[in-house]
């Protein structure tokens, strides 16, 4: 059975693709059949993510009734099958995103789970998605703006059915101005927390030379944390061990 699960933000500029791109590799790692598709029909970026900005046929060709879905997807060299979306302007011409959910229909049985890289913000394309999709994955920050717009978008899954994995928190620094683990747990109050992905400079690193961090630097503590994260997403035991962030080493009175 084909588990779809939409990873979402309700804010920009999260890390919520370089996650999608990096959980599908760590979960392709793990042996599982994956396909990451980019949901995001007006400003994609997944396929720049690992390395490959443009493809013959894209999901953009699919909604507009050229190809079938089945078409659309590429076998990368990571493991991991993405499915691409167009990035010209003249794609976005004609395509409707309530379209997806019918489109994904025939990718059902073909993998063992489908990540939709979602748009940001909670707009009809992120709407979308979400109708598509059996669960949500929420990626946000230690920061007010992007937990509250992260309550949001469990309330708007709630109400259109569909029900939410749990959420994580990308870009901790632990710096000062940050939300505690504590108050953000507060806020989101009965959504399952996957883990804390901490600042890194091996996934800017990584994002600089469009290989996502979980095999560009395997051994970073950014890349045990996203492989631990998809070992909890399926019911696996972490075979991985973490690296402690700096700042828990500097701070561990923190609690964070």
């Amino acid at each position: 059975m084909t588990r779809i699960i939409a990873v979402v933000s309700g804010k920009g500029g999260v890390g919520k693709t370089t996650m999608v791109a990096n959980l599908g590799i760590a979960l392709a790692k793990m042996g599982k059949n994956v396909i990451i598709l980019d949901a995001n029909l007006t400003t994609p970026s997944l396929g720049m993510h690992l390395g490959v900005p443009l493809y013959p046929v894209t999901l953009h060709d699919v909604l507009k009734g050229r190809a079938n879905i089945k078409d659309a997807v590429y076998s990368h060299e990571s493991g991991v099958r993405i499915v691409p979306a167009g990035i010209s302007l003249r794609d976005m011409r004609g395509v409707d995103s309530k379209d997806l959910p019918n489109a994904l229909l025939d990718l059902l049985g073909s993998a063992e789970l489908i990540l939709l890289d979602a748009s940001a913000g909670l707009g009809r394309e992120t709407l979308a998605a979400i109708e598509a999709a059996d669960e949500i994955l929420i990626v946000t920050n230690p920061e007010i703006s992007a937990v509250t717009d992260a309550l949001k978008a469990v309330k708007v899954a709630e109400q259109l059915g569909t029900r939410t994995a749990g959420f994580i928190i990308n870009r901790v620094s632990g710096k000062s101005h940050e939300m505690t683990r504590r108050d953000i747990l507060n806020m989101l109050d009965n959504v399952n927390f996957l883990g804390e992905v901490p600042e890194d400079i091996a996934v800017q690193r990584a994002v600089a030379v469009r290989i996502p961090v979980v095999n560009h630097n395997p051994s970073s503590a950014a890349s045990n944390e996203i492989m631990r994260i998809a070992a909890g997403l399926v019911g696996e035991e972490h075979r991985f061990k973490p690296r402690m962030p700096w700042y828990k080493k500097m701070f561990p009175f923190m609690g964070r």
